[in-house]
């Protein structure tokens, strides 16, 4: 991982990005490559912040190499397309997600499944082909190659399209893969933060019954009237848990809190899943006879490859799904990974990059 030579990187960029297990971020400076031959180049608007950032900036996974610059919830406007560029131009409006780059010769990329590719290059705190580190999208622009820019569809805000891009995929591929996308299938919902949120409008938008588990019961009235959900059950009350026991026919769960999963699985039907999308630091106990009684499932779903993105970005479009979002800029950044670690936003922070990060 050792750093090239700087006339490979000749771009100057900016950004904020964290030094240390502290996670807190200040101005960076660093480089991008040139834009190659397959290579779009494009001015950040705009960065939704993920609680995968904070788990990064912080290390709380373990994987974090510093300095790490954070986002992977990034649009913007084409300022530059390399000469084999065939599907973008300059103005065009677009982003990026959690991914960059893979191998693009296994079962998993031939298949449109590069989030699932044993060399999937991450946006950030990853390895770049050419031995340098990825960078995210608290900076002032970005390049990637064409293979993994995503449209976005002309009618989405581009602010609150931003978090499509992560909690957008996360939630979208599961109901997909797993079936609970077809109308009537009756869909729990756990956790009502950026994933939960994101997943209740999908899961609407593809006809299904959607009832949202929580701990909070004071986010009932906006789960129901703001959010479009069609019951809610708060998981702390074992009347509630109790009555709605075998019930639904799957469960997308965005918890990334260490929580109990039993209890979730006495609300499933016989042959009921559970989809794990949210990601805790620490393991999750299973006991095996829930699981058993009723041959139930428990999977997880990592975001989706750029095929499915681009159909969950045009269906968002199609259908009106934003998220709700809370803008704010760029020297906020570190209160706002505070407010985060506390669930404090409703639902998503997206950095206004465009007009509030300073050259250091």
């Amino acid at each position: 991982m050792g750093k090239a030579p700087e006339e490979e990187h000749p771009v100057k960029a900016f950004g904020w990005a964290a030094r240390d297990t502290s996670g807190v971020l200040s101005p960076f400076k660093f480089s991008r490559r040139v834009t190659q031959d397959e290579d779009v180049r494009f001015k950040i608007l705009y960065c939704g912040i993920c609680h995968s950032d904070l788990h990064s900036a912080k290390n709380e996974w373990g994987n974090s190499t510093y300095p790490i610059l954070p986002g992977h919830e990034v649009v913007g406007v084409v300022t530059e397309v390399g000469s084999k560029v065939k599907k973008y131009k300059v103005g065009d409006r677009v982003g990026v997600g959690c991914m960059v780059g893979a191998c693009h010769t296994c079962d998993n990329c031939e298949n449109n499944l590069e989030n699932y590719c044993p060399k999937m290059i991450l946006t950030y705190n990853s390895v770049n082909s050419d031995g340098t580190m990825t960078y995210g999208g608290y900076s002032d622009h970005m390049v990637a190659n064409e293979r993994y820019i995503v449209r976005i569809p002309d009618n989405l805000p581009l602010d609150a399209a931003a978090p499509l891009l992560c909690a957008g995929i996360t939630t979208y591929s599961p109901l997909r893969y797993f079936g609970l996308d077809k109308p009537g299938t009756k869909v729990g919902v756990v956790g009502l933060g950026g994933l939960g949120h994101v997943a209740v409008k999908f899961a609407k938008a593809l006809g299904a019954t959607v009832t949202v588990i929580s701990t909070s019961p004071h986010k009932k009235q906006e789960a129901i009237e703001v959010l479009g959900a069609d019951s809610f059950l708060v998981s702390t009350n074992p009347e509630e848990m109790q009555a709605a026991m075998g019930t639904l026919d799957g469960i997308i769960d965005t918890v990334s809190a260490v929580h109990a999963l039993v209890p979730l699985l006495f609300l499933l039907k016989s042959h009921g899943k559970i989809i794990m999308v949210g990601a805790p630091e620490k393991p999750l106990e299973l006991p095996v006879f829930p699981l058993i009684i009723g041959r139930k499932t428990i999977a997880g779903s990592c975001i989706g490859g750029m095929k499915e993105t681009q159909e969950m970005i045009d269906f968002a479009g199609k259908h009106n799904i934003t998220p709700l979002i809370e803008v704010i800029p760029m020297d906020y950044v570190n209160t706002a990974m505070e407010r985060l670690a506390k669930a404090d936003v409703k639902y998503r922070f997206v950095l206004d990059v465009a007009n509030t990060l300073k050259a250091a």
